[in-house]
């Protein structure tokens, strides 16, 4: 057991982690003539080490996760949720929803496809509940700054916030809140063609790189973000904002998320920086779960293709479901972390 222990936590913290980046920077800037102690150069070499650590984080994890989702294009994604029916539809749509896009403004088209052709209105919502909150990529992210067992909780718990919200939706019989011109719309039911592997690769490769080009501006802004608080934020003033004498910090930090617009990529920086500084692991995982599902732009789009009863349900499901989330994870912090 000590050895896979061992292995576990050199895979966590060398290979997810990155801490020899850290330290390979570290000596770097040493060599330099630098004083590592000093605060300007201690936020030099944390916005260095996250930048590139997340940056390779991404690529690696978008090109694996856009391969596999070369598997499951719109027309098969659609036949495969047609052929499951009540809270089982749900629970397909909702994993499905993770191996899509990062952000929720490109999980809105493929949630007006889904609409468009016919399926129940519940069960696209669980997808687009999913497919911003819980990814594989959340999954590979967390474990490198939070340990396995609050990735896995984590994942499990965003599915049943989707799961539950779709039900919730289809028992209050929402479909007549959807826009007439997504209901009236007629899916297309075109096949898609057999790729080769090479052309999978091509798929991964070609989404690695545009993904990249969208998030990596997110992902300096998270890091400058991160940096800002690490080096110049006493760890006081977190502790008391979002510490556990503060029981409204989970509150604060969704109501805080909800406007911003980024993915978890961009949020992952601030995240890290949080915990260390003192912040409770709930408050900032709903931080986080804020800012991927419940965008300004994402509501903003959502809109145009349902009606404001229907966009208000959503809404305030979601926020419910981050807010339960986040105080779970806060009794559970002693346990899993």
């Amino acid at each position: 057991m000590q050895i896979l222990k061992a292995i576990w936590d050199f895979f966590q913290n060398q290979i997810l982690g990155m801490k020899w980046l850290n330290d390979l920077i570290g000596v770097n800037l040493s060599v330099m003539g630098l004083d590592l102690n000093s605060r300007w150069i201690g936020s030099i070499q944390f916005f260095l080490y996250d930048a590139i650590k997340i940056t390779l984080l991404l690529c690696f994890l978008m090109f694996i996760i856009s391969y596999i989702q070369s598997y499951f294009p719109p027309e098969r994604s659609k036949r495969i949720l047609g052929r499951f029916h009540g809270v089982g539809a749900n629970c397909v749509s909702a994993l499905l929803g993770t191996v899509t896009p990062f952000c929720s403004c490109s999980s809105i088209p493929l949630f007006i496809g889904f609409t468009s052709a016919g399926l129940p209105v519940g069960v696209t919502f669980s997808f687009l509940i999913s497919s911003p909150m819980v990814d594989l990529g959340s999954l590979f992210l967390l474990m490198s700054i939070f340990g396995a067992k609050v990735a896995i909780i984590y994942v499990i718990v965003g599915l049943i916030v989707a799961v539950v919200g779709g039900i919730t939706i289809e028992k209050l019989h929402m479909e007549k809140y959807v826009e007439r011109f997504i209901m009236t719309a007629s899916g297309l039911d075109i096949e898609s063609p057999d790729l080769t592997k090479k052309d999978r690769l091509i798929y991964a490769k070609e989404q690695m790189l545009s993904t990249f080009k969208k998030v990596f501006p997110y992902i300096l802004i998270g890091v400058g973000i991160g940096a800002l608080i690490h080096n110049w934020i006493p760890e006081e003033w977190v502790a008391t904002v979002l510490g556990s004498e503060n029981p409204f910090g989970v509150v604060l930090m969704t109501l805080v998320g909800i406007p911003m617009y980024a993915d978890i990529f961009g949020t992952i920086p601030i995240a890290e920086v949080l915990l260390y500084k003192g912040a409770q692991l709930g408050s900032i995982l709903s931080f986080m779960m804020a800012v991927t599902t419940l965008s300004l732009p994402s509501i903003i789009m959502l809109r145009k293709a349902v009606k404001p009863k229907l966009l208000a349900l959503f809404i305030a499901i979601c926020t419910v479901g981050i807010i339960m989330v986040g105080y779970l994870f806060n009794a559970l912090q002693a346990f899993i972390l």
